[in-house]
């Protein structure tokens, strides 16, 4: 009995022995990391992750490999990355301002899970993570708010911080900052810079002033942008903003090869987070707070929260409304037929609050058209003379001496062609020139070919009536012929011999010129004539003729008239 008893034992202790080898060979298995490759298309093609998982948890995302914008996955990817580790899920919300984007980040990942044996649901743009409840939370203080986080309001934030105000908030209803800036490749209106002075290019303030006098900028405007624009280029350089490469009429890059835009809002960007100013992305103001014709403060709202944030200034920098087709539609009818090259942030937001509040607005009806952007991806494109325009026909139908007086009618010619778009035609002579070109045919934007019978065959255009429309281009630069859509055509003919290159495009609203007005220290007038106290503004919501350079002019210059009116309280 006694034997039976311990052989019992010892089974009963195999058996149990067994099972905790079962279950400490199940839990390795559950634990053991693998390494899953995802990939999906993005804006401008393939984008790779790599997904380090166990059976039950996501534990890593690592971005492989994108072609899509460097300065958008580099935001996008580290949001997308802490939302799905978060979630232990790809189904969230995309990362507003990169739906291509966040999308195939989320899809990528969605496939290593499926090839880990786990069920995930359908993922397409429409896919987002679960509704949160709707919150009103109490109110929060501030010394300066600033609405907005492009150019001129990263400029606003510095500056307000490095003139001694102690608490800044910057909001952007985005999920990423720096507007429509980050994407330009040219700074233009830079002058008194290190660039123009080792090429030993001569100018001067009152030349400056001359030659930026227009009827929508008051001469005070004019004089207050160039007194910022002689000092921008050495407070750029002090935040490691280098724009070492000129050319045109102060025109800058950041060198001959690099466009300026991402680099000077990496700047910013880097110096906002140095200073520690208070950044809340993905929070939209919806109204300003006014007290006896006092701003002081902001409503906003952050997803379902909703809150006020009261402050002693306010400077407001929510960019135009070239991506609000009824404001288009409303303020320059005809305009809401294009397409947009401006971010979807240009909603112009604050247009109903400054009605709402008795401030004054003008020339919501000037528009900048640029009737070059690709059709794929609405980026800018074209530089220099030396093109021919066709469409689809291969017929030439306007002038290719693009001009600010002449863009719209350009670009309603353009959208008046066959599916509204047209070829851009250039041979290697122009290609050479202008980095632009060599950067969008790198990028497989623009399509290369060896030869005219070529470019015919993939333009879709018969070959004899592409050359004929060729051969007459270049028999009316030589004065054989007359133009009959120039006066003064280009002085150089187009090669007959490749390589050549070409674009498919389309015309679209870059950026909106009309806004609230500011005087020359960046206060808002209200309708009556007079400022509005504690208010500020800056960029492209302004009523102003100047662009990107303005923007952070202005937007350095709201933020120490902000810190000069909160400082004196």
């Amino acid at each position: 009995m006694q034997k039976i008893m311990i052989i019992s034992f010892l089974a009963a202790a195999s058996i149990f022995l067994s099972s905790c080898n079962s279950q400490q060979k199940e839990q390795k298995q559950q634990e053991k990391e693998t390494t899953f490759l995802g990939k999906a298309n993005g804006y401008s093609g393939e984008l790779k992750v790599e997904v380090i998982q166990t059976k039950n948890e996501i534990k890593d995302i690592k971005l492989v490999s994108s072609k899509d914008t460097s300065h958008i996955v580099e935001r996008t990817f580290p949001i997308m990355r802490e939302r799905i580790l978060a979630a232990q899920t790809p189904i969230v919300d995309s990362v507003s301002g990169a739906t291509y984007t966040s999308t195939a980040i989320k899809k990528a990942v969605g496939e290593t899970l499926k090839a880990n044996g786990k069920e995930v649901a359908n993922i397409n743009f429409k896919t987002k993570g679960p509704e949160q409840p709707v919150a009103h939370l109490e109110p929060v203080k501030t010394d300066l708010v600033i609405v907005g986080g492009g150019p001129s309001g990263l400029s606003a934030a510095i500056s307000a911080k490095e003139a001694g105000v102690k608490n800044v908030i910057l909001l952007e209803k985005l999920d990423i900052l720096s507007g429509n800036g980050k994407f330009d490749m040219d700074f233009v209106d830079l002058a008194n810079s290190e660039a123009m002075k080792k090429a030993g290019i001569e100018d001067s303030m009152e030349k400056f002033i001359a030659d930026k006098a227009n009827p929508m900028d008051t001469p005070e405007r004019v004089k207050a942008h160039a007194e910022g624009t002689w000092k921008l280029d050495a407070w750029l350089r002090g935040m490691g903003i280098t724009l070492n490469h000129v050319f045109g009429n102060r025109i800058h890059m950041t060198e001959s090869n690099e466009y300026a835009g991402a680099h000077i809002q990496a700047g910013l960007e880097k110096k906002v987070k140095e200073l520690g100013i208070d950044v809340r992305t993905n929070t939209k103001g919806l109204d300003l707070i006014m007290e006896n014709g006092v701003a002081t403060g902001v409503k906003v709202q952050n997803g379902n929260n909703f809150y006020d944030i009261n402050a002693k200034a306010v400077v407001v920098a929510t960019g135009g409304f070239s991506a609000n087709p009824d404001f288009l539609a409303k303020y320059a009818p005809g305009t809401e037929e294009f397409e947009t090259s401006n971010q979807m942030g240009a909603t112009g937001d604050f247009i109903p609050v400054f009605e709402k509040n008795n401030i004054a607005l003008k020339n919501l009806d000037v528009i900048n058209i640029f009737p070059f952007t690709i059709v794929a991806t609405r980026d800018l494109t074209g530089g220099g003379d030396g093109f021919m325009l066709v469409n689809k026909k291969g017929e030439r139908f306007t002038s290719e001496g693009i001009n600010y007086a002449n863009r719209m009618k350009t670009a309603k010619r353009v959208a008046a062609q066959p599916d509204g778009t047209a070829f851009y035609i250039y041979d290697d002579v122009l290609y050479s020139s202008f980095y632009r070109l060599q950067k969008h045919t790198g990028a497989d934007l623009h399509t290369k070919v060896e030869t005219f019978e070529e470019l015919a065959e993939k333009t879709g255009i018969p070959y004899e009536t592409l050359k004929a429309t060729r051969d007459s281009f270049n028999a009316a630069i030589r004065g054989e012929t007359a133009d009959p859509f120039r006066d003064k055509p280009f002085t150089r003919e187009m090669k007959t011999e490749g390589p050549f290159y070409f674009v498919e495009v389309q015309p679209a609203v870059h950026m909106t010129r009309g806004g609230v007005v500011a005087d020359e220290s960046t206060q808002v007038i209200s309708n009556d004539g007079t400022v509005v106290e504690g208010l500020y503004a800056a960029g492209e919501v302004t009523n102003t003729n100047a662009a990107y350079n303005a923007a952070v002019v202005f937007g350095r210059l709201a933020g120490e008239k902000a810190a000069q009116f909160i400082n004196a309280k």
